[in-house]
């Protein structure tokens, strides 16, 4: 019986030492995955010597990076690359008409996942990066997601518990349901100073004609650089578009 709960903390453990490498932190030595992960650097040497040998890390000197492996996986994932490419001429569009920078995010558990972004002119100060997640309730295109998606979803973002990382992020529930509701009505949500610091954004639902949630399409910039409420009907007009689009069978879409 020891076996299942023996694999599934290996796999945890893999999944804190692949989970240490960001955009930022893309070649470390085993230390340094090792903190970032946290777990002993003895683990963690075992842990990336197994995976250099299956191709999911690959060795530069004496540190390590991303290998081929896991590119080769990410390959399989179709839905959100047919997703990105469905979206990206219209999130150009949206980029070219707004300056700003244009997220196209999916909703994961209770994390938003961005999968394709186009910066704007001034990008520095957002934290967002394909691949990168936050919790839903702290961005506007999370936000957008949870208002269409099942109570039980909503519910499972309140038990997991709020933290406040900026002043404008939502710390209770009633205060997220209330927001929810408006969002449902409007298909419109904006964020202020909630993931991170000087950003503010509007996002809109990506909806299948059935009115289910596959994406949220949002544009965010600096606070002061733009007014979100003035490009929302922009936001919500190219997430409808993408919604009817969504709704196509594969070969109208090709076409």
């Amino acid at each position: 019986m020891a076996e299942p709960a023996a694999a599934v903390t290996v796999i945890e453990r893999m999944t804190a030492v692949l989970g240490a490498f960001t955009a930022t932190h893309d070649r470390m030595g085993v230390n340094e995955i090792a903190r970032r992960a946290g777990l002993p650097t003895s683990t963690t040497s075992r842990l990336v010597g197994s995976l250099v040998r299956h191709g999911y890390l690959d060795r530069d000197g004496h540190r390590v990076c991303v290998g081929l492996r896991l590119f080769e996986l990410g390959k399989l994932s179709g839905q959100p690359n047919e997703l990105r490419s469905l979206a990206l001429p219209t999130m150009a569009d949206l980029r070219n008409a707004t300056r700003q920078t244009v997220h196209l995010s999916v909703l994961e558990g209770t994390e938003v996942v961005y999968i394709g972004i186009l910066h704007g002119a001034d990008s520095s100060a957002l934290l967002s990066r394909v691949g990168g997640r936050l919790p839903a309730y702290a961005t506007g295109a999370g936000k957008a997601l949870l208002a269409f998606s099942g109570a039980e979803v909503v519910e499972r973002v309140i038990e997991k518990g709020f933290v406040a990382f900026q002043p404008g992020t939502i710390t209770d529930p009633r205060s997220l349901r209330l927001e929810l509701e408006a969002i449902r009505r409007t298909r419109l949500a904006y964020s202020n100073a909630e993931a991170g610091p000087g950003v503010a954004g509007a996002a809109s639902p990506i909806l299948t004609p059935d009115a289910r949630p596959v994406a949220a399409l949002s544009v965010s910039g600096r606070i002061g650089g733009f007014d979100p409420r003035q490009i929302g009907s922009a936001v919500h007009l190219a997430a409808a578009h993408l919604g009817r689009m969504s709704g196509l069978p594969p070969v109208a879409l090709r076409r």
